[in-house]
């Protein structure tokens, strides 16, 4: 993203970060954003601003950790920022399979690949994550291999998991007419 914050980056004329709030806050009571630089700017969209526990860069788990932290409910639901075309409906799926399934945590998949930080995990987990990040660990994938993990089937709807790394991949997501149900 040329050193731009990927979450602050303009998607058809709102910030990436906003698809993700929009889409969690129409599933979730509480939403928060994972942030370690431009807390104040994230602030600006109304939801607590929570920094990783440690000081240095542990990945996506980090973000995990400290969600579960924040959590006065016994799930967190997490998804990225950089994937605007992901709706509520999606999300609810989640919710609803990782219900039905009673596992400890609830992971999309699209058919084809895991999306690992698309998950509903159980809160309780925090303790486990901690250890985990602590021993050195940092793929989400081997922290998920340690739990009862619920793959849930998207493969009806790939395309939502379009994500934007570069400023090249933004213009091509933008350049699509059309957002599917999920």
């Amino acid at each position: 993203m040329g050193g731009r914050d990927k979450g602050l980056v303009p998607f058809r004329g709102r910030p990436l970060v906003v698809y993700a709030l929009d889409a969690l806050r129409s599933v979730a009571g509480r939403v928060m954003v994972s942030a370690n630089r431009n807390r104040e700017s994230y602030a600006g969209f109304g939801c607590p601003v929570i920094a990783d526990a440690s000081g240095e860069f542990e990945g996506p788990l980090a973000g995990v950790l400290s969600a579960m932290v924040w959590a006065e409910t016994g799930l967190v639901l997490t998804m990225p920022c950089d994937t605007p075309l992901v709706t509520g409906c999606m999300l609810k799926r989640l919710a609803e399979e990782q219900a039905a399934s009673d596992c400890d945590i609830a992971v999309a998949h699209d058919g084809e690949r895991l999306h690992p930080v698309f998950l509903i995990a159980r809160a309780s987990l925090r303790v486990d994550l901690r250890a985990f990040l602590a021993s050195g660990e940092r793929r989400v994938e081997d922290w998920l291999a340690r739990h009862q993990t619920h793959r849930v089937d998207y493969s009806d709807v790939p395309e939502l998991f379009a994500n934007v790394n570069s400023l090249e991949e933004l213009e091509v997501l933008e350049a699509r007419r059309t957002q599917p149900n999920a």
